[in-house]
């Protein structure tokens, strides 16, 4: 596909990052040469220097051959302009970034009158992740399937539990009963398990459950916590407001800190059921007088990655709250790694993420729809939801019989309002929806499953 990204800040470089993988021609536009040379540098794409809401500026761009445009500059209108543009200069789809809460309620409004085929708000998307690990804090992440009524729980195997040192096979028709392992990361290795993998202390581990299954099966481990009560948050920016937005109406009490005053203001007046504490929230003497350790919920989201990384360590050692890190680079992955953090948030990857997820819609197979897709352990392997529409080589076969590709598993089948933990006797079916977990590979058609 034809690609056009306006905007080469942290998430048009992200953006590239995914789409460029994926091989589709991709063309950047951006008034800052300095940022256009430096994502062209290191990954397949094309540059052109202009603004990005100039009509000629887009022709230069390819904009009368592009499939999909993408519009993530800093400014919302900036971006519904140059989607508007774009949607009338030629045939193709159009995204915008648009972050400020003012647009939040007039969503469907602003995709009529643009024509755009998605709004994309990373702030949100990243909020409503937090907001899931606070309601279950025994994943450090969740991704959601089916409407939600599948999921994958992400979790960190501690020492002594009692999966340690078992393999699948034997801890299958106990422990396991109702879910289903999908990947395991040991160290730098992303593992699709087979029934003789057995567990160590330290795997980060997914597995896909209903939330039911799921605290079954936390609860075997020992480690079922309830949703938290309350929640502090340090930083005011637009993440906060969403995050404190989703948790006030969960019913939990959240604190904000933040040390400008206007901004507490804006606070106070968008959101006057939370707390808001104006002052500097990486001061440890505030963070102890608001009593820091009362706390189960603890989110991290300054501007300042460091700032974040120092707070979450404090807040991990002075408290037993759920602590939730946003990172805005992931360069330093394996520094990151080193520090044991429990939760970690990147708004620029979950924009990715559904990007991409739309990206490979438009090149699916007429046979199936890409319902959800999440990158997994550092995009290494993929979680994807097709809805099979037609009969295909996939169904109709029992599991047991297909030639999957290495490194390709069936987490889950649902089929008529019902969860199925898939088998080897069970078949694929029109009408399923089906979640794929593979690695080292992406694909756009469930029938690509096949070698």
């Amino acid at each position: 596909m034809n690609i056009v990204i306006v905007g080469c800040g942290k998430v048009g470089m992200v953006i590239t990052q995914q789409l460029s993988s994926e091989d589709h021609n991709i063309t950047l536009v951006d008034e800052d040469s300095e940022a256009i040379a430096s994502v062209t540098s290191h990954y397949d794409a094309m540059g052109v220097v202009g603004n990005g809401v100039s009509y000629q500026t887009l022709v230069e761009a390819g904009i009368a051959e592009c499939d999909l445009f993408i519009a993530v500059t800093d400014s919302d209108e900036k971006n519904l302009l140059a989607c508007l543009i774009a949607g009338r200069a030629g045939r193709c789809k159009t995204i915008a970034r648009v972050r400020n809460p003012i647009y939040s309620k007039e969503i469907e409004f602003l995709k009529n009158e643009f024509n755009l085929a998605m709004v994309i708000n990373p702030e949100d998307a990243a909020a409503m992740e937090i907001s899931r690990v606070f309601l279950f804090p025994s994943a450090f992440k969740i991704d959601t399937f089916s409407g939600g009524r599948m999921e994958l729980f992400h979790f960190h195997v501690m020492e002594g539990m009692p999966i340690c040192d078992r393999s699948l096979m034997v801890l299958r028709e106990d422990i396991l009963k109702g879910i289903i392992v999908c990947t395991i990361r040991r160290g730098k290795d992303v593992i699709i398990p087979k029934g003789n993998f057995s567990f160590a202390a330290d795997d980060d581990v997914s597995i896909a459950a209903t939330r039911k299954d799921a605290l079954a099966f936390f609860r075997k481990l020992g480690e079922v916590k309830g949703r938290v009560k309350n929640a502090m948050i340090v930083g005011g920016g637009t993440m906060s407001y969403y995050l404190a937005e989703r948790l006030l109406r969960s019913g939990i009490e959240t604190t904000i800190i933040e040390q400008d005053y206007k901004r507490c203001e804006e606070l106070s007046e968008g959101l006057p059921s939370a707390r808001i504490i104006h002052g500097d929230g990486t001061n440890r003497d505030i963070l102890d007088q608001e009593e820091i350790g009362s706390f189960q919920g603890f989110a991290a989201l300054t501007g300042l990655d460091e700032e974040n990384i120092l707070l979450s360590l404090y807040a991990g050692k002075h408290s037993s709250a759920k602590v939730v890190t946003k990172i805005g680079r992931l360069n330093f992955g394996s520094v990151i790694d080193a520090l044991n953090l429990d939760t970690i948030i990147n708004p620029q990857k979950i924009t990715a993420d559904h990007i991409v997820k739309f990206a490979r819609t438009m090149n699916a197979d007429p046979s199936n729809d890409v319902e959800s897709l999440y990158k997994l352990e550092d995009g290494n392997a993929e979680a994807i939801e097709f809805r099979i529409k037609e009969e295909s080589a996939v169904t109709g076969v029992k599991l047991k019989d297909l030639k999957l590709r290495k490194d390709t598993l069936v987490c889950s089948i649902f089929r008529k309002g019902k969860n199925i933990i898939p088998t080897g006797q069970d078949e694929l079916a029109v009408g399923d929806s089906v979640i794929i977990v593979m690695a080292g590979g992406h694909i756009a058609s469930i029938k690509e499953i096949l070698e």
